[in-house]
């Protein structure tokens, strides 16, 4: 007798071959057939008209915090992700001395927008180094898989203490140490390391991530510890400033250590072709055998602004900053008084306390409302820019109208990056490139700004099925692309295909009736924090371990999911 049988579902099995209808049968959270299966089980889902895929494996989280109070790992697992890889960006609260746990927390809450207090009441802190912080997250259960990464900005901290937090240079027995405790990370089952190279990434309280300046010795010393351990990957976010620098850095990396790094790609709004320069100089090194890919996704990367959100377009305006600390009702009371008002649209913006605001408030046309049924590809005559040129109104005005009608709870789509030309087609050709894989998803972090654990859902219902500005993609390749590709890219070659002998991570999908919800605000964070979180419908169950955690889109309760330690091997034939 099986443990469960999906019977005659339309079998996508993550390899990129054509669907094909058949059964899948589970035992002791293996699948163990997959063909015209007879026989019973204890528990059978009837898969007709239905998808059957392997579950989504989500490379690219910010789980660290969570993982360490919840059970769930949501919104991820809300949209059929099976396995998540955390701490990426070089941020993360392991290894700590109990001095630096102030140090991390404000790290994280500048880079990732999770709030101090979440952080503060959330973590137990019942660890120092990386392989306790494992051994912590061992004795839990879970939803879903997730595996962790050693970040630099904990470790170049735990070696040089102020020295490391001020980004002063390291010296060769700082990068040894960093380049030993990366070894220790990885054999105590790190998935592999990572860092940030880029101005974006700022502490809480507006000072630079120490790994921002770090040399090429510091760099590459870390990576052959990576390489000392014999397995593990390597994650960077950098700006490319345009000199080739930065990628000599990456290259040596890759070169000395011998293994694989991923770096974080998208099109730049200013300079909207610099991507191909990227991905073309990626393409050459790997020709040259370095092996480095770029993480690259398929919509826009978007800030979400609303009256309950970290920002919204009135956030340096000196009114709303006196009334940002109200409750929303009382918030809405204020904004619709015509006085207010007035006051508020003849003011200008105080950029100086809030420098993203500035590149805001020249970036209109960049601007969307954010509808119940979220459309991640908006034509540009739908921007605030074009709506507002339209009715001969300040932009300004129309923002304000929108986030003060209903219940004030509307909010405003800003496409930061991605969509420099108003279309996913340079997307579309990143996505399409044998030198990229699909990531950038951040689930877990940006709590009050973005919401882009859902990527996986939009890939099926945007580019599968729904797309009419351009070309779609197939359902194998975005299940291949979702599934195999990325499971491989991080050494977890036992999951991301429907096949015996592989892990019972599985997804079963109404591809016609999957729909993504508008992100919503939820209170349910340590403290009372505030999170966006975002549902889809469609899902007719998610399976990990040959466990369903959710039927319908509601949660069973089930917790099959584990810290998974390490490069998992590929079953026997």
């Amino acid at each position: 007798m099986y443990d469960l049988l999906i019977k005659n579902g339309l079998i996508v099995d993550g390899t990129g071959t054509k669907p094909f209808q058949a059964d899948v049968a589970i035992s002791d959270g293996v699948i163990v057939a997959v063909g015209n299966i007879d026989g019973d089980a204890e528990n059978e889902i009837d898969a007709s008209s239905l998808l059957v895929t392997p579950g989504f494996v989500d490379i690219h989280t910010h789980y660290d915090g969570q993982v360490t109070w919840s059970e769930e790992l949501t919104p991820s697992s809300n949209h059929g992700v099976t396995t998540a890889v955390m701490g990426n960006c070089g941020v993360g609260f392991a290894p700590c001395r109990p001095d630096d746990k102030e140090r991390l927390i404000s790290l994280m809450e500048g880079v990732e927008d999770i709030p101090h207090p979440v952080l503060a009441e959330g973590l137990p802190w019942n660890w120092e180094t990386f392989p306790e912080y494992l051994d912590s997250l061992s004795e839990r259960r879970y939803d879903i898989d997730f595996a962790a990464q050693v970040p630099h900005g904990p470790l170049r901290v735990y070696v040089m203490g102020d020295r490391g937090a001020n980004r002063e240079t390291a010296s060769q027995e700082d990068v040894d140490k960093m380049a030993a405790l990366t070894t220790e990370a990885i054999e105590a089952g790190a998935l592999g390391f990572s860092t940030s190279r880029t101005l974006n990434h700022q502490t809480a309280e507006g000072q630079p991530t120490p790994t921002l300046t770090a040399e090429i010795e510091e760099m590459v010393g870390i990576a052959n510890g990576v390489g000392a351990a014999g397995a593990g990957v390597m994650q960077v976010v950098t700006d490319f400033k345009g000199s080739d620098s930065e990628f000599e850095i990456l290259r040596q990396m890759v070169k000395q250590s011998e293994r694989p790094l991923s770096v974080s790609v998208a099109q730049h709004h200013r300079v909207t072709d610099g991507w191909r320069k990227i991905l073309g100089t990626i393409e050459e090194a790997n020709k040259e055998g370095i092996e480095l890919k770029a993480q690259v996704c398929g919509r826009p990367v978007g800030v979400l602004f609303g009256l309950e959100l970290t920002n919204n377009p009135f956030s340096a305006h000196p009114s709303y900053q006196a009334i940002d600390h109200l409750p929303l009702e009382e918030k809405l009371e204020q904004l619709k008084s015509i006085e207010f008002k007035e006051q508020l649209l003849g003011e200008e913006p105080q950029v100086d306390t809030n420098p993203f605001m500035l590149q805001v408030h020249k970036r209109y046309q960049d601007m969307y409302v954010l509808a119940d049924e979220p459309d991640y590809e908006p034509s540009p005559s739908e921007s605030i820019a074009a709506l507002s040129a339209k009715r001969n109104i300040h932009p300004l005005e129309l923002c304000l109208e929108i986030l003060t009608s209903g219940d004030g709870r509307n909010m405003i789509y800003y496409t930061f990056l991605n969509y420099g030309e108003g279309s996913l087609d340079p997307a579309k050709e990143m996505m399409e490139h044998p030198d990229t894989i699909l990531g950038l998803g951040d689930g877990g972090a940006h709590c009050g700004s973005i919401c882009d654990g859902s990527f996986t859902t939009h890939m099926l219902t945007h580019w599968v099925r729904d797309r009419t500005r351009g070309e779609k993609l197939s359902l194998p390749w975005v299940i291949k692309a979702h599934c195999q590709d990325t499971a491989h890219a991080v050494g977890l070659y036992d999951r991301g295909v429907i096949a015996p002998g592989y892990k019972a991570d599985l997804n079963v999908i109404d591809l016609e009736k999957l729909k993504l919800h508008k992100p919503e605000v939820h209170f349910d964070l340590p403290a009372g924090g505030r999170r966006l979180m975002q549902f889809a419908d469609g899902y007719v169950a998610t399976i990990v371990s040959g466990q369903t955690i959710y039927q319908d889109g509601k949660a069973t309760g089930a917790r099959p999911g584990r810290l998974v330690r390490g490069e998992q091997p590929a079953p026997v034939a």
